[in-house]
């Protein structure tokens, strides 16, 4: 190369450098004098200003460089923001949290033309649409907007971020409505390897999966809760060749299991289908899915033994299969279940099915398992010690089934990694050395109805990290140890009922943790001490607790609770005023005196207002008027003060605020005054009780009104009242029943016991669901009402004791449902009905005692004679009728006598035959009668 040659090469290499250099120089960030883009932070800064941060969460956004503030990641090369990571720290909990962002999403968000991830997840933005202009983030790889409260339409617009890989919209909370009407736009995210929209209202889509089988990189797909309800047999040309997880559990496909699309994937590691109302046999088809590690068929309409097929799933780890209706010996299903993979199974979940039979010995048992669930099935016979050799096991589960025999620490002392132990609602006795030290640490313990005692067990002494202890039912006869409060103070649920304990609740019960406390049906003694804070559920009914109620109850959050059958005394502290959130009170058959406290007078009209549902007072000394404290509580449905001293009149605010009464008993009090006509606006009412009180006047006519009593209802408010374990009596067939769930269909009407006078209103006869009617010890007059028979549902019918007149109306022999009766006292008249249910009645005569003027069965008195019927315009249509065809058959028969005459007149030959006719009939009967008579008299005579 010459001089010029090389002269030449270097003024091109030095113009090529200076270009280079000048190009770098114009294209290099525009930063601040701390390294951040300015465009960029003023970007950040407007976000700032439209979101709400009540806890602060953005204070480090205030330094000029923003690639040091919290949440912001920036390219280390261009120094370009590329990730925004604003998701809440306690994204678990964070309904309610004040650890959230909030407001508004500025649209200055597209400024950041580099971010490739965005997280704004476990937020709350009230309900705002999701941003159309997310969809101009055009380098986006990360978008995570799960659980922040978005709602409304999916933009369609989220289809331009073609680099997506990664796109999660959980909105799994039913507080926000977030749904779509077409997902095509899904179909141009070709890069998209994470898909999650569980939550999302899909319901009005049927083509969803071919619009997800265009996504060929697909690894994971989530559309659990979608409202899904369209599952195509199979797909044409499949692309999902790279899925790996499936699940689209909880939708509303009901169909059979196959055949079905996702069969196809036999490349899936993890199939959850639960949830699906799915029906049919268990699928051999599951035997293809040799790759899969996890599959969940649980809560569909499966039925029959798991298929031999599955033997092939070399990789299975979890199956889960509950609450289908396998329905057979629990050994063939162990026996069907994949050996290549048995020491790879780590979770085998099967409540719920129906399974029958012992539990198998086996010699070489799952020694990798952590969670063994057969709750809920029929198995009997022992616990194999086997159980004692899973290492790693971290749940057993083994309730509700009919297992016995004992469980020794040869079962327990090889379970290391035991957390929850499950064992209640079997026959199994649980001995141990008083000196055995469990080797687990237990979080969760479910002992309920085995046998732990008769003395307190005290290897419960060492599971200082229970959450939930359930000792129910165990026949423990002992006093409760100091350190059982100590060890448990920190647990959540604590039930011990139906035991025998015995000792004080201690002094210290304020300090712990429980939310949900029952101790009822023990030995308990003592006054009450003040409650745990966190308390919202207590039982401490059937015990043999005295003195009075604390005069701080402490537990402001407390939602239920249940004192009833014990011996407390005292009157209601003000305190009671405080429990603002109660649902549930029963305090019934204590000694509580004085008056209900006018809790008006103690807190703020907002507070006034309170969610109560069930009050029961009843069998206790209160007294008062009727209770104003009363008119707070606008949603109870449940109201019994049976059994006190409460006097004056019922106040007629009682039918105008309390609408949604379904129960409502005032027995034996002291009411007075006339029945208020506003009570029969309780349009919900189905048991009404007011008797023995000292009410006057007349039965409303408006009972008419009472359509709970035409209709019988199943309020859920009561019916878990009652599960709870309270009991009710109620006066019917003459005695006092206890009644339990079962209350929830009794329908009653008892105004018995007072002084009502007038007639009863025939009215009553629209209540046609009653099951109970006592109007008795009254002074009623006037005649029974004609249309009593309309009643068909009434068991028990009492109408004695009063000024009842006239005769029993014949429509009562309608009662078919009728088994008690009772008209003692009255005076009636007349012969008595019969017929149907009044036949079969127990003590017949006593019904109609005290009535003179009765007559005919079962009494001895007979009517002298059927008394004449008045006539009615039916009876002279009869009359006429008889009249008319007595006259036409008389014609008739004239006709026919004459035309045969008129015959035998005009034809001779005709006579002639008849007349010899006549003879031959003659002649024949003589000679019969001539040749049997001799023998007949001789044998007679």
């Amino acid at each position: 190369m010459d001089m010029l040659q090389l002269i030449s090469c270097i003024h091109i290499t030095i113009a090529l450098l200076l270009f280079t250099q000048a190009k770098s120089y114009t294209e290099a960030p525009k930063e601040t004098t701390t390294g951040c883009i300015a465009d960029e932070r003023i970007a950040l800064l407007a976000l700032r200003a439209g979101l709400s941060d009540p806890s602060n969460l953005l204070s480090s956004w205030n330094g000029g460089d923003c690639c040091r503030w919290k949440g912001v990641r920036c390219s280390n090369s261009t120094g370009h923001v590329v990730e925004l990571d604003l998701h809440s720290p306690d994204c678990s909990n964070n309904f309610g949290s004040k650890l959230v962002l909030g407001g508004i999403i500025s649209s200055s968000l597209v400024d950041l033309h580099h971010l490739q991830h965005l997280n704004l997840s476990c937020n709350d933005f009230g309900g705002a649409q999701i941003p159309e202009f997310f969809g101009s983030l055009r380098h986006l790889e990360h978008l995570d907007l799960s659980m922040s409260y978005f709602s409304g339409m999916i933009p369609p617009q989220l289809g331009n971020l073609s680099n997506l890989r990664y796109f999660i919209l959980d909105s799994i909370d039913s507080s926000n409505y977030i749904y779509s009407t077409d997902i095509t736009w899904l179909s141009r995210l070709s890069c998209l390897e994470h898909l999650d929209m569980s939550g999302v209202n899909l319901s009005a889509i049927q083509n969803w999966v071919p619009v997800v089988n265009m996504l060929p990189s697909l690894k994971f797909l989530r559309l659990f809760r979608c409202q899904l309800n369209s599952s195509p047999d199979s797909i044409l040309h499949l692309n999902l060749t790279s899925i790996e997880t499936l699940d689209i559990s909880v939708n509303q496909f009901r169909k059979p299991i196959t055949p079905n699309w996702f069969w196809e994937l036999t490349s899936l590691r993890h199939l959850d289908i639960s949830h699906n109302e799915f029906s049919g046999p268990f699928p051999n088809e599951i035997g293809n899915m040799t790759s899969v590690v996890k599959i969940d068929l649980s809560f569909n309409n499966l039925g029959g033994m798991i298929p031999s097929n599955m033997q092939n799933l070399c990789n299975l780890e979890e199956l889960l299969l509950g609450f289908n209706n396998i329905g057979g010996s629990i050994t063939e299903l162990f026996h069907r279940l994949p050996r290549c993979s048995w020491n790879k199974l780590r979770t085998l979940c099967l409540p719920y099915c129906n399974l029958t039979g012992s539990m198998p010995t086996m010699l070489e048992p799952p020694r990798n398992l952590t969670s063994l669930d057969l709750s809920i099935n029929k198995l009997i016979g022992v616990v194999p010690l086997w159980i004692g050799n899973l290492t790693k096991l971290t749940s057993l589960n083994l309730v509700v089934n009919s297992l016995h025999g004992v469980i020794h620490d040869g079962h327990l002392s090889g379970l290391l990694r035991l957390e929850k132990l499950f064992l209640g609602y079997n026959s199994i006795a649980i001995i141990v050395n008083s000196t055995w030290v469990p080797p687990f640490s237990l979080t969760g313990a479910d002992l309920g109805s085995c046998l732990l005692g008769p003395k307190f067990p005290m290897w419960l002494r060492y599971q200082r990290s229970l959450i939930d202890l359930d000792i129910s039912n165990t026949s423990i006869s002992d006093m409760v140890p100091d350190w059982f409060w100590i060890t448990f103070s920190s647990v959540n649920s604590l039930y011990s009922s139906n035991n025998r304990l015995s000792g004080f609740l201690p002094s210290t019960m304020e300090f712990m943790r429980a939310t949900h406390m029952d101790l009822s049906s023990n030995n308990f003694t003592g006054p009450i001490p003040k409650l745990p804070t966190n308390l919202l559920y207590l039982d401490l009914s059937k015990n043999n607790l005295c003195g009075p109620l604390p005069l701080y109850f402490g537990a402001l959050r407390l939602r239920s609770l249940a004192l009833f059958d014990n011996s407390i005394s005292g009157v209601i502290p003000s305190s009671f005023c405080k429990l603002i959130d109660l649902h549930f009170i029963d305090i019934s058959r204590n000694n509580l005196s004085g008056s209900i406290p006018d809790c008006s007078l103690n807190t703020s009209a907002a507070a006034n207002v309170r969610p109560l549902s069930v009050l029961n007072l009843r069998d206790n000394n209160l007294s008062g008027e009727f209770p104003s404290l009363l008119q707070n509580f606008q949603q109870l449905v449940f109201l019994d003060l049976t059994n006190n001293q409460f006097f004056g009149e019922l106040p007629a605010w009682v039918g105008n605020k309390l609408t949604s009464l379904q129960f409502l008993r005032l027995r034996n009090n002291m009411f007075s005054g006339h029945i208020p006509v506003e009570l029969t606006k309780l349009v919900n009412l189905q048991y009404l009780d007011l008797s023995y009180n000292t009410l006057s006047g007349s039965v409303p006519r408006s009972i008419v009104n009472f359509t709970g009593m035409m209709l019988v209802r199943n309020d859920s408010i009561v019916r878990q009242y009652f599960e709870s374990g309270a009991n009710y009596t109620v006066v019917t067939k003459g005695q006092e029943r206890f009644y339990a769930e079962e209350i929830i269909y009794m329908v009653n009407l008892d105004l018995s016991c007072n002084n009502l006078m007038g007639d009863i209103p025939e009215e009553i006869g629209s209540l046609v669901a009653l099951k109970n009617l006592n109007l008795s010890r009254n002074t009623l007059g006037g005649k029974i009402p004609e249309n009593i028979g309309a009643l068909m549902q009434v068991e028990s019918l009492d109408l004695s004791h009063n000024g009842l007149s006239g005769e029993i109306p014949l429509s009562l022999s309608d009662l078919t449902s009728l088994s008690r009766l009772n008209l003692s006292y009255n005076n009636l008249t007349g012969r008595i009905p019969s017929g149907n249910q009044l036949q079969t009645l127990e003590d017949p005569e006593y019904i109609y005692v005290g009535n003179p003027g009765l007559c005919g069965p079962p009494l001895a008195r007979k009517c002298s004679q059927p008394e004449p019927i008045p006539a009615t315009r039916e009876h002279y249509d009869d009359i006429s009728d008889a009249v008319s065809f007595f006259q036409a058959m008389g014609s008739g028969c004239i006709m026919g006598i004459w035309i045969v005459f008129c015959t035998f007149l005009f034809k001779r030959k005709w006579r002639v035959s008849w007349f010899s006719l006549c003879d031959s009939w003659y002649g024949w009967a003589y000679v019969q009668v001539a040749l049997t008579w001799p023998s007949w008299t001789r044998v007679n005579g």
